[in-house]
């Protein structure tokens, strides 16, 4: 009867091939980091401070929220992996680049580093409420990062616009829109014309292919490509917008068709003057006589007519 192999006997050798795999596990190990040298570090981040520097937790982006007039504050991680010191250097960009403050525009990150970089964020006194967007460049070792930066600007909202300088020129309508308010507006147009007889143009609002920003002014053109060629008319122009802004203005203007050249333009030209030199010669005429009968003299007390003296002449004659 053949004898089996002892248990013994097969466990130094499964354990050898357990240490075996151990030894090569331990040695199959990822290769060091390359040294950079002295040349330029490379691989380095700029991101929001907190939040972890690259997990799901790190924050987007900056948002900071603020009352006209406040100061902000919050850090700004630039991380350097290399194996020699970053500069970078800082600054706002974007609508709200000018608000930022910063202690240094220039910061040196060590080697192998994570450096908090605080800064400031002044809302201007006169800042508008709602929404800015701005970012902070940092640069070095010939690359740029970007932060973006989202501001909230508290307080109260106020919707004003205003047509202005209405303008009616052949067929165009030119008009003026300022925004008098401290929250961007995207203004809607109504057109309506009125003449002598009736209603010329009536164009309901339509939103315009622009946003006013608070204190802008911007001139714009109205294309009127059937105006009437003869007629007195008023345009009356109204734009509205978002928070109950709204306003109205209107300009009148006079149509006239160019000056007679032909056909019954000048026949009727040809009446006028002759119709005028009638009345001119009329009136020198009239002039005339009036002058004589002023200028000839009366005839004296003892004197009579001579028709007058002729009749008696003739009356003694017969007696």
């Amino acid at each position: 009867m053949p004898q089996s192999t002892p248990y013994v006997h097969r466990r130094p050798f499964a354990l050898a091939v357990l240490f075996g795999a151990l030894l090569l596990s331990l040695l199959v190990v990822p290769p060091a980091a390359a040294d950079d040298g002295p040349g330029t570090p490379a691989g380095w981040t700029a991101r929001p401070a907190g939040g972890g520097s690259a997990g799901e937790d790190a924050r987007p982006y900056v948002y900071l929220e603020g009352t006209p007039g406040t100061v902000l504050q919050d850090r700004l991680s630039v991380t350097n992996p290399a194996r020699t010191p970053l500069t970078v250097r800082l600054r706002g960009d974007g609508p709200a680049g000018p608000w930022f403050r910063f202690a240094a525009d220039t910061v040196t990150v060590p080697a192998r580093t994570r450096a908090d970089v605080p800064f400031a964020l002044a809302v201007p006194r006169d800042a508008v409420p709602g929404g800015v967007a701005g970012e902070i460049l940092t640069v070095g070792g010939g690359e740029e990062r970007r932060v973006p930066v989202r501001v909230r600007v508290g307080g109260p909202s106020l919707a004003a616009l205003t047509v202005e300088d209405v303008e009616v020129s052949g067929r165009t309508i030119r008009y003026a829109l300022v925004n008098r308010g401290n929250a961007p507006l995207r203004p809607r147009l109504s057109v309506r014309a009125e003449g002598a007889f009736g209603t010329l143009l009536d164009r309901q609002a339509r939103p315009l292919p622009l946003e006013l920003a608070p204190g802008r002014r911007v001139e714009l053109t109205e294309p009127w490509p059937d105006a009437p060629a003869l007629d007195s008319v008023t345009v009356r122009l109204r734009v509205t917008a978002e928070g109950g802004a709204r306003d109205e203005a209107a300009a009148s203007a006079a149509y006239v068709p160019p000056a007679p050249v032909t056909g019954a333009g000048l026949l009727a030209l040809g009446v006028l003057a002759v119709l005028g030199a009638r009345a001119y010669r009329r009136g020198r005429w009239r002039t005339g006589t009036s002058a004589a009968a002023a200028t000839a003299p009366a005839p004296g007390p003892d004197k009579q007519p001579a028709e007058e003296e002729r009749h008696l002449e003739t009356a003694g004659a017969e007696s």
